[in-house]
């Protein structure tokens, strides 16, 4: 009975997920709606899609990460992808002034955040992941270094700003859900859908990686080759995120936790599904949640970020316990 049951647990889960997924959107779509519904539809619509984009996109990447480097307390921002998106933003203002920030073509500084981050990340992968058994942990730990030096360098910049201009920064730093442009929601959907086919060429890989490079190898997988295809797509995925949004560091942690602990295992093919409707249940209802009820509508990244630290020192505490 209790095998039974055990295996029934993530279709229930998934079916319970799928389900609040649906009253999520269907809630953001109509609560409050005024005027004319050819109006309110296309327009919450677009809004919709960058949400379930970035929910998307934060959970595959964040799982996909912890699998690769076989831990469950990282997330990939620990390589300095949000802190070179913001010391990039610094070097802009500095350099250009707040005018060429706000004035910039919203295409081309997508694009350029986004090749930015994957050129960064695709040459730190190339220079130090060559297949030795403790390279993927030197790979993270100097990912940690370049973040640091990076908000260093950032921080040294932004002191030396004008008040003004610092202003105006420091509003393009932090996320929003509610001032996305929609019109990159184009060449974000092309980008995420590309690294989704490259995925799910591999998928069969996922759960036996999640065992250890030894027994991936052991059982016929190309161990440096698979993980080297799902860090480059995680820093596509996290580059698309962080340029539709802006920096989410704990968000993937806390989807990718709670997954896990509602199905009660890591078997990839629940595990991601779970994940990425745990983030949109989190980010469309909470977004419709705190726009509509509240009238608050720039408070969701604290609330998400604060509840992932939380969760985030909860691992750590329950792992030095253990």
């Amino acid at each position: 009975m209790a095998e039974a049951r055990r295996s029934r647990r993530p279709t229930l889960v998934l079916a319970a997920l799928t389900l609040l997924a649906i009253v999520a959107v269907a809630a953001f779509m109509t609560l409050g709606a005024r005027g004319s519904w050819d109006f309110v539809i296309p327009f919450r619509g677009r809004r919709l899609l960058v949400l379930v984009t970035v929910a998307y996109a934060v959970a595959v990447s964040t799982v996909l990460f912890q699998t690769a480097t076989a831990n469950r307390i990282l997330t990939p921002s620990i390589m300095g992808f949000d802190a070179l998106f913001v010391l990039v933003r610094t070097l802009v203002v500095a350099f250009f002034g707040t005018g060429m920030l706000v004035a910039f073509d919203p295409h081309a500084r997508f694009l350029l955040d986004v090749a930015l981050m994957v050129g960064f990340s695709f040459a730190l992968f190339r220079w130090l992941f060559a297949g030795e058994e403790r390279s993927l942990h030197r790979l993270v730990l100097v990912g940690i270094v370049f973040g640091i030096l990076f908000r260093s360098l950032s921080t040294f910049i932004q002191r030396l700003l004008d008040p003004n201009a610092f202003q105006v920064l420091q509003d393009t730093l932090f996320a929003s859900f509610s001032g996305v442009d929609t019109t990159l929601l184009g060449i974000s959907l092309v980008l995420v859908g590309a690294v989704s086919l490259v995925l799910w060429r591999i998928g069969h890989c996922f759960d036996i990686l999640s065992l250890g490079r030894a027994t991936a190898i052991g059982l016929g997988v190309d161990y440096r080759r698979s993980v080297m295809t799902i860090l480059v797509a995680v820093s596509v995925l996290v580059a698309v995120s962080t340029a539709l949004v802006g920096p989410i560091t704990f968000f993937g942690l806390l989807v990718a936790s709670l997954a896990r602990a509602l199905l009660g295992e890591s078997r990839h093919r629940v595990l991601l599904p779970a994940a990425v409707l745990l983030a949109v249940v989190a980010l469309v209802g909470g977004q419709t949640v705190l726009e509509r009820v509240f009238a608050f509508d720039t408070a969701l990244s604290i609330i998400v970020e604060f509840l992932g630290g939380l969760v985030f020192l909860i691992l750590v505490i329950r792992g030095a316990v253990r």
